[in-house]
């Protein structure tokens, strides 16, 4: 099979000059006419010649490649990659982004088998996107985003998940709610994750609100995860009239179970979810949502590793970020009789 990428050989044939010729030119050296770098450098754009990044690489044991590298893609990364994608311009530096879709023979330690292939040879440095083991046993320069591992010494960006769930639950509270239900991560997941629920368990006991693990449930990773855990819920005997769930595409799932089971979002029970995805604002009803800022996540992320790769040390380490209620249509207040015979009836024909 003969390929169709241009090689520096084309480009000395088209030109009229030696491969050394041309390599002086991509490598900016002395010793080339202006007469004979305009006419390669014309060659080379009007062809389309780009090095090989292995091959560059090899030669000044840089390639000027950035990677973002996720377990998958899914609207919370693609919303860090809009933040990574600004603040790559201007750099020098390009930008590589690496899954394998989620597969990939287990989840925890993937990013060790990512910067196994592309360090040294395909990129410089990598910006983790929740990485489940700590960035500073990877060698590699590295940036991690929402490490599960949290804050460990090494250069990361997260959102402010302990406030944000507050934040939640005592909107949920001024609205009248007591009995709210929360979807979260399994057990020794990402610790943002577990910030969110600790946030979930402070805004209710500085209300007065005793824990009830009954109406604390773990909801995976799949949105048919999400909406099983939330079905459990709300067929309880008592069951919550609010549910904040700790992403949005699960708080999606929950007001896709409650009209699969009768209820009305939020007539009969109120949604609130955290990330603020695109998704959140296209469905009906509008989801409320706590935002962590995504796209300046992956920004700064970007901009710290710039910094590392550049020899210098970053003004900080761990930058946090702040998260704020976003108000849409999701919530109101609870029922004034949530297990009254309309509710149960729609429930029990289900």
């Amino acid at each position: 099979m003969t390929s169709n990428r241009v090689t520096i050989r084309d480009v000395a044939a088209q030109a009229g000059v030696s491969v050394a010729t041309v390599s002086k030119v991509l490598n900016a050296r002395h010793g080339v006419a202006a007469a004979t770098f305009q006419r390669v450098t014309a060659v080379i754009a009007e062809l389309g010649y780009e090095s090989s990044l292995v091959a560059r690489s090899l030669r000044n044991h840089r390639t000027n490649v950035i990677g973002v590298l996720v377990w998958a893609i899914e609207p919370y990364s693609a919303e860090l990659l809009k933040g990574a994608a600004r603040a790559i311009k201007g750099t020098g530096y390009e930008l590589v982004v690496y899954s394998a879709g989620g597969e990939g023979g287990g989840h925890v330690g993937w990013e060790r088998r990512y910067l196994s292939r592309l360090s040294g040879t395909l990129i410089d440095g990598a910006v983790l996107v929740t990485p489940t083991v700590s960035a500073a046993e990877l060698g590699s320069p590295v940036v991690a985003v929402d490490p599960h591992t949290g804050g460990d010494g090494a250069p990361m960006v997260d959102a402010d998940n302990f406030h944000g769930a507050q934040l939640a639950v005592e909107h949920l509270l001024s609205l009248g709610h007591r009995r709210i239900g929360f979807l979260g991560r399994p057990p020794r997941d990402l610790e943002s994750g577990r910030q969110r629920e600790l946030g979930y368990r402070s805004a209710l006991e500085e209300a007065g609100i005793a824990f009830d693990p009954q109406l604390v449930r773990a909801a995976g990773y799949e949105q048919s995860e999400s909406a099983e855990a939330a079905s459990q819920l709300l067929r309880l005997p008592e069951r919550p009239t609010a549910i904040f769930a700790a992403n949005d595409l699960s708080a999606i799932s929950t007001m896709e179970a409650a009209l699969t089971l009768g209820m009305r979002v939020p007539d009969d029970l109120s949604v609130i979810g955290f990330d603020n995805v695109p998704e959140s604002t296209m469905v009906r009803p509008g989801l409320t949502t706590i935002e962590q800022p995504l796209q300046l996540m992956g920004q700064r992320a970007v901009e710290m590793l710039v910094e590392i790769l550049a020899g210098r040390e970053p003004s900080e380490r761990h930058v946090r970020l702040p998260t704020r209620l976003v108000l849409r249509e999701s919530c109101a207040p609870p029922p004034a009789d949530p297990d009254g015979p309309a509710v149960t009836e729609r429930l029990e024909s289900r």
